[in-house]
């Protein structure tokens, strides 16, 4: 009896330790929230309102990149390009959108050839995007994030 007892009296000291609370710093919660999510992604990507209809994460960033090439397209188009040579080339536009929905142009990245034929492409390239919708922000947490992109702008003159 005095071993049952003793048992019942040393399971009962246990478990009043079980049920004590630890105290976790704000500090260790950050630290730990921090590790679990990619920096790298976003929840939404920047976006127009032509784009604002559509529901999954990857067609709202087609819609942003086909919105925004077919503006840069459109602009080019209409400008007057005289060639010596045939011009075919990738040019890769670094896009940075701010948390505030404005757009700049980090770098033009192009062949030399392109930009022996046509000296004036960067300027092109970015009077075309004067014209540009409104343009919302990233979203990352619900907050509006500032973005960095690589946008390919295909260039053909024939």
């Amino acid at each position: 009896m005095k071993r049952l007892l003793g048992f019942y009296c040393l399971c009962l000291m246990w478990s009043c330790n079980y049920f004590d609370a630890k105290k976790v710093s704000a500090d260790d919660i950050l630290v730990e929230e921090l590790q679990t999510f990619s920096w790298n992604d976003v929840d939404e990507y920047p976006t127009f309102d032509v784009c604002d209809s559509l529901t999954s994460k990857f067609d709202k960033k087609h819609c942003f990149e086909t919105t925004l090439l077919k503006i840069i397209k459109t602009n080019l188009s209409v400008q007057d390009i005289v060639v010596g040579e045939d011009v075919s080339d990738t040019v890769l536009l670094k896009i940075i959108v701010s948390k505030s929905g404005n757009i700049n142009v980090r770098n033009i990245k192009s062949k030399p050839q392109t930009r022996e034929q046509i000296p004036k492409l960067d300027s092109l390239l970015l009077s075309s995007l004067d014209t540009l919708p409104k343009l919302y922000p990233a979203i990352k947490r619900s907050q509006q994030v500032t973005t960095e992109f690589t946008l390919p702008v295909v260039i053909k003159i024939d």
